[in-house]
């Protein structure tokens, strides 16, 4: 059996506790011990001196698209960006897309809808079940470990029928138990992607129906919030209140209703008008709490996030497409819409850069902002806008900035990745082409040292542990996320005065980044010096 010593180190085991001068010692796929300073290492085959660096259990993104990546046989090339930045597990599934269960009648839809918005190649989708899912990923081998939640979106679009709007009844009924199913399957929770279609069309009582099964099966129920900012396209612009602030107080009460675990995922506040909401949001998530509902958060460390150009669009004009890019009447009340609504966000045609246009002809304006796109072809914004909707079909992918601030002002960001509520994520779509979102590459080592070393925001006990013990145990994986004998030996060995980002300077994407000096997935070692060593796939398909 291979053995690796890591000696001289920082330990920090991802409980929380102090950190301690000690060694790990790494027995095949195992930590078999942890020693402190002055206890004698037993010897082992291969000994690293990680003098000077922290020894930390592998981060764990809990908020991840690469579920739609892991099925390629070549995924490894796309995805190893996530352990050179020290993520050796993640969670995918989220926004209530799951590339399982799939149906014949989902075929057509998911394949071609969803090939480039979530997908990096297309996929073959030879399994129905998540079950049958699951056991591709592992005759894949995975790069890094995985847990598999079930999307709502995904069921719905599988069995039912009625795809937007009130469901019928047996419909609904076929729909939990294929929930029942993937939990009894492996997948450790349940997804919502309320402001998307179909999920921005799901009513209270079948949101509610479906976490009651979450519940009964307490797994932990991640939720994308129908609004994410002041004024959002699920909502009338009649109702004045803060969308964002409603859509939370929907989900609150569901949790409430249902007894659900409830995971807000990406909770940021999107436009400089929404950002004065974090406080009270913030808030109402603090008294929840209290109260007794199990609700908690996550976050990037970004003011810019990813999504898809229709994001922006409202429900009824989505109702109308194709045939809305056509209709004066449509096009005209939609420009209108927008005007007030970004006005009353405080978001701009210059805050949406395109990450993938995903349509013939505009593959240079990967990286463009829309008002600079508009000028070299000599249009308004609003109609560079959706001519990138209809020419991609409404997959383009986006980043959306004053996510939560901007650069010089990112107050309401820190409230929220300061909160002991908050878990840490990537929630980025990684591509093989376009421009990247700066999150792939280096969440976590900005949190160490932008927000820890830096801003001092918290301590660096305490960001390790939200990054590994603390959403290992949101989603039930037990064998991970901390530094103890018998546990699994995923490990990261970073530098805590070097370890940061690389983040994008003018047309120049983020690159890869700085400090992380070893990574081990289940006890092989995957990174060295930072660099991933290619053709390594050590991870396991973690069911729960």
């Amino acid at each position: 059996m291979s053995t690796t010593l890591l000696c001289n180190g920082k330990i920090i085991d991802g409980s929380g506790k102090a950190a301690f001068d000690g060694h790990l010692l790494i027995e095949g796929d195992r930590i078999s011990a942890v020693l402190k300073e002055g206890e004698k290492p037993p010897p082992a085959k291969t000994v690293i001196d990680s003098n000077g660096f922290v020894i930390s259990p592998g981060f764990i993104d809990m908020h991840s698209h690469a579920d739609w990546i892991i099925p390629l046989d070549d995924h490894m090339e796309v995805l190893k960006a996530l352990p050179e930045q020290g993520v050796t597990t993640l969670v995918g599934g989220n926004c209530g897309f799951s590339p399982a269960p799939f149906s014949d009648k989902t075929q057509d839809r998911l394949g071609k809808d969803l090939s480039t918005i979530l997908m990096d190649k297309p996929l073959d989708f030879t399994w129905n079940s998540m079950d049958e899912f699951l056991l591709r990923i592992e005759e894949v081998k995975p790069v890094v470990n995985m847990a598999q939640l079930v999307g709502h979106a995904t069921v719905r679009v599988a069995v039912a029928d009625t795809q937007r709007g009130t469901i019928k009844s047996d419909e609904l009924d076929t729909c939990l138990d294929e929930v029942r199913r993937a939990f009894d399957e492996g997948a450790c929770g349940l997804s919502f992607g309320l402001g998307y279609d179909p999920g921005m069309y799901s009513s209270i009582d079948e949101l509610e129906e479906f976490c009651l099964v979450a519940a009964e099966a307490k797994k932990p129920v991640t939720v994308h919030l129908k609004a994410l900012s002041r004024i959002s396209p699920t909502y009338p612009l009649t109702y004045l209140k803060p969308h964002n602030l409603r859509a939370l107080r929907e989900m609150i009460d569901i949790a409430r209703n249902t007894g659900a675990i409830l995971q807000l995922s990406h909770f940021i506040f999107v436009g400089r008008k929404s950002w004065p909401t974090a406080a009270e949001a913030i808030q109402m998530v603090e008294d929840a709490r209290r109260e007794g509902i199990d609700v908690m958060m996550d976050a990037f460390p970004y003011t810019c996030g990813n999504t898809i150009v229709n994001a922006v669009l409202p429900y009824w004009f989505i109702a109308m497409l194709p045939k809305g890019y056509k209709n004066r009447w449509a096009r005209a009340r939609l420009r209108a819409e927008l005007e007030i609504g970004f006005r009353l966000v405080g978001f701009f045609y210059k805050d949406f850069q395109v990450m993938d246009s995903a349509a013939e002809g505009w593959e240079d304006m990967n990286g463009l902002r829309l008002d600079e796109i508009a000028r070299m072809r000599k249009t308004t914004p609003f109609n560079t806008l959706l001519n990138l909707s209809e020419s991609s079909n409404g997959e383009a992918l986006m980043l959306f900035h004053t996510y939560s601030g901007e650069p010089g002002n990112e107050k309401p960001l820190e409230s929220v990745l300061s909160n002991d509520l908050c878990l840490f994520e990537t929630d980025a779509l990684i591509k093989s082409r376009g421009y990247p979102n700066p999150a792939a590459v280096g969440t976590f080592p900005k949190i160490l040292g932008d927000y820890v070393r830096e801003k001092k925001l918290f301590s660096i006990e305490d960001a390790v542990r939200r990054m590994t013990s603390a959403s290992a145990d949101r989603f039930g994986l037990e064998d991970r996320g901390r530094l103890a004998p018998g546990k699994a030996a995923d490990v990261v060995v970073f530098d805590p005065d070097t370890i940061t980002d690389m983040p994008p300077v003018g047309d120049q994407p983020a690159g890869k980044p700085k400090g992380i000096k070893h990574v081990f997935i289940n006890g092989i070692h995957v990174v060295k010096d930072g660099s991933y060593a290619d053709g390594l796939r050590t991870g396991q398909v973690l069911r729960v």
